[in-house]
């Protein structure tokens, strides 16, 4: 697991978008997943300023959604598919066919989890996947005691989400009661894990996630399980960390470290 501490919310995103630039450099074809919600906005911001700067082309991008309220079509202002398309999609050169979304009304939705899982397989993986962090450690829809090799499902939202999306809902009968996610155990096969955090508010569930136990409780703490998992804070999500002065040292080092036998002398016999 990489630390990297910002000053700023909107150094995270610079970083976290420089981080997927650096990627598409070796990899044109990358496959991304997509988060939503406040945090990864500010990220989506950068990536379509690379875009028009030139920086980044999305015209061999995949792109996968990483859950869905279930009830909602696409094109329902709440979905987040309609997010994606908002923030980031109509305003880069990605191909639509290369979008690929969890419907929230499927017809069967046991066999379109699985078949989003085997999308995701015939892909070859997620390269990138973005995230965001709750205040009880959910990432995605995967609340507190979800299983940790989870894969993609349907969740029930808590108490807690509805009342917090209740407001953007005119009618009472409008507001889901479940939604669609990728698992833990479908987020953790990815080959990078991007996870985004500001703000002191979610200083005490990083310092979980990061340095405490890994635990379902705590389900960002799974990443501690993933081979490239890299978190990307500021300074106030950062605050409670006991090793953060590590992690500054380690992240400034970091490219002596490709080549260490540079730095350090090797010892000879004779």
């Amino acid at each position: 697991m990489e630390v990297i501490i910002k000053k700023d919310y909107d150094d995270v995103c610079s970083e976290s978008a420089a981080i997927i630039e650096e990627a598409w450099r070796r990899k044109n074809n990358l496959v991304l997943g997509f988060a939503t919600g406040k945090t990864p906005l500010g990220l989506y911001e950068k990536l379509v300023e690379f875009y028009r700067q030139g920086r980044i082309d999305f015209s061999a991008v995949t792109a996968f959604n990483l859950d869905e309220y279930v009830g909602l079509e696409a094109s329902h202002p709440q979905s987040f598919a309609h997010y994606m398309d908002h923030h980031l999609f109509r305003h880069v050169n990605i191909r639509k066919e290369d979008i690929f979304r969890l419907s929230g009304r499927p017809p069967d939705i046991d066999e379109h989890c699985r078949a989003y899982e085997r999308k995701v397989r015939d892909s070859g993986g997620i390269d990138i996947q973005i995230l965001g962090i709750g205040k009880n450690g959910h990432i995605a829809f995967n609340e507190p005691g979800s299983s940790l090799s989870s894969r993609t499902r349907l969740k029930i939202l808590t108490p807690e989400t509805v009342a917090a999306i209740r407001p953007f809902f005119q009618d009472e009968k409008e507001v889901p009661r479940f939604c669609l996610t990728m698992g833990i155990g479908t987020i953790l096969e990815t080959k990078t894990a991007l996870l985004l955090a500001s703000g002191k508010d979610k200083a005490g569930i990083i310092a979980r996630a990061v340095e405490g136990p890994l635990t379902a409780s705590v389900p960002a703490s799974a990443l501690q399980l993933h081979a490239r998992a890299i978190f990307v804070i500021d300074e106030a999500a950062a605050s409670k960390l006991t090793k953060r002065d590590y992690y500054r040292w380690a992240y400034e080092n970091k490219d002596r470290a490709l080549d260490p036998l540079k730095i350090i002398p090797l010892k000879t016999k004779g």
